[in-house]
């Protein structure tokens, strides 16, 4: 199917990776994968995703708001969801929407909230 929808995740722990392909596959999507902040920026480009699950502490503690302002350089309109094991901490402590991103998945992801949001954000 040619109109599958990308989706990029971006994390350094190959378990959440592939427990996060796995869910969206099954739901009918596309899923790039990147290991590294950096990786990531590089497979943005090229892979031109429809949306982008980014880890915010990867390499370096503050590696996802890295990659959401290099990602943002380039498209504002991306929606670019945070995971993070302190997900709730995080979004009641810091604007995540001024860092760049869209929203925060808690780890470990709920798989029925992950479809449900990713579906919403893309008009699904």
């Amino acid at each position: 199917m040619a109109d599958k929808k990308v989706i990029l995740v971006i994390d350094d722990d190959p378990d959440i990776v592939t427990s996060i392909q796995a869910i969206l596959e099954k739901e009918g999507f596309s899923v790039a994968t990147a290991m590294s902040g950096d990786e990531g920026i590089k497979a943005f480009a090229s892979k031109k995703p429809a949306l982008v699950l980014c880890d915010m502490m990867m390499e370096r503690i503050d590696s996802g708001t890295k990659v959401a302002s290099e990602i943002r350089k380039s498209d504002l309109n991306v929606p670019i969801y945070l995971l993070s094991s302190i997900g709730s901490a995080t979004a009641a402590n810091i604007e995540i929407e001024s860092l760049g991103f869209s929203g925060v998945f808690q780890k470990p992801v709920s798989p029925a909230g992950l479809v449900s949001t990713i579906k919403k954000a893309l008009g699904m």
